[in-house]
């Protein structure tokens, strides 16, 4: 551990935000097991410096609220059965970092107490003081909110020091740098140019949440190894939405 001190954090405690797409691989869909072994293991290098972790995942490899709505089906089942799969996501992380000896809790907005824990923050907040991961499951709980929203919630209910989105690409750009060459990364961004120039970090609501608690937003690559554990080191390439 000689480099120990250079691998200091001045966070304290973190939200992580990554999508369901996150955990299916290359499958295209469902859980890819190496792939959330993987996340686990990277969740695992940033516990392993002290910092109490939040987790909040969605659940678009299973089953996609608004995807259902648009296929005829009526927004707040659709919205709900988006909830359940975020559930089911948490769980796996879950049983990933137990295996890796990472204490860890699953919070649901909805109450299944068979499988998870209620929402109730004291609580929650113990969890975090005892150094388990918290993962918060269901959303908020609400039809038509999503969790980008229900992150920047917990986020701001927990006390968070930052939201840091796990993405595909390594910052927010100014168009989509899967398709276009040219497109330029921004190192600092404010919340209004993310509305105002309709980037998609995450929703419109989330962003103001976040703005109007001075929530910074850390955008940066999941697919990158030890990304996650680098940035709150002070190294690596992201973006800071604040």
């Amino acid at each position: 551990m000689a480099d120990s001190d250079s691998k200091q954090t001045t966070f304290k405690r973190v939200m992580l935000k990554i999508s369901g797409e996150a955990l299916m691989g290359d499958q295209g869909y469902g859980l890819h097991p190496p792939t959330v072994e993987r996340i686990a293991r990277e969740v695992k290098s940033v516990h392993d410096m002290g910092v109490e972790i939040c987790m909040v995942i969605g659940g678009g490899n299973i089953f996609r609220g608004l995807q259902g709505s648009a296929q005829g089906m009526e927004r707040t089942t659709a919205d709900y059965m988006g909830m359940l799969a975020t559930v089911m996501n948490a769980l796996a992380m879950q049983a990933a970092l137990e295996s890796l000896g990472v204490f860890t809790r699953v919070i649901s907005a909805i109450p299944m107490d068979q499988v998870c824990e209620p929402y109730i923050r004291r609580r929650a907040v113990r969890h975090l003081e005892k150094a388990r991961v918290c993962i918060f499951a269901a959303g908020t709980g609400n039809p038509y909110f999503t969790t980008d929203t229900a992150a920047t919630l917990r986020a701001n209910e927990m006390a968070c020091e930052a939201i840091f989105k796990g993405t595909k690409v390594d910052g927010v750009y100014d168009k989509d740098p899967m398709k276009h060459d040219d497109a330029v990364r921004y190192d600092t961004i404010s919340y209004d140019d993310c509305l105002a120039k309709h980037l998609k970090v995450m929703d419109a609501s989330a962003i103001a949440l976040a703005r109007d608690n001075s929530l910074p937003i850390i955008v940066f690559s999941l697919d990158e190894p030890g990304g996650f554990k680098g940035i709150l080191a002070g190294e690596g390439t992201y973006t800071i939405v604040r």
